[in-house]
């Protein structure tokens, strides 16, 4: 039995680590040359509802749908409350702080609890990975009244 388990233990560190591996494989695509990404409004600094619109744009690179071959195209993640910029070789998470808009979107309604918090966008390819160089924005604070 301690056989039997030494084995799986070590076979699931070999499956772990060859998935890590496999992972930075991921291919980027090199940003365009000026591109950049911004948050048009809410201001930063600013004082807003619970539900509020996020409006957002880019300069020097196209807008995309995820999956779009399309060459110097992207498309916008709102990251909410993050503290640390998602892996660069990895595609940018979906969950409740990192929002895809995969069909080309420039605006969203958010709803937040009361307080402070963070918005910064990042620039997907067409696989939801980062550009190389990460095309970001500023990070901007609102207070949710």
């Amino acid at each position: 039995m301690k056989t039997f388990m030494s084995r799986a233990v070590l076979a699931g560190l070999m499956l772990s680590a060859s998935m890590l591996a496999s992972a930075a494989d991921v291919p980027r695509t090199k940003a365009p040359e000026g591109a950049k990404v911004y948050i048009v409004s809410p201001a930063d600094g600013a004082t807003v509802d619970k539900t509020f619109k996020v409006r957002f744009a880019v300069e020097n690179i196209a807008l995309a749908p995820a999956g779009d071959q399309t060459a110097h195209t992207g498309h916008h993640h709102l990251l909410i409350d993050v503290a640390q910029l998602p892996a660069e070789n990895m595609p940018i998470p979906a969950d409740a702080n990192h929002l895809h808009f995969g069909k080309a979107q420039t605006e969203t309604d958010v709803t937040l609890t009361p307080g402070k918090h963070t918005l910064q966008l990042e620039l997907g390819d067409k696989n939801h990975v980062p550009f190389d160089p990460p095309i970001i924005s500023k990070k901007i604070t609102v207070t949710v009244k």
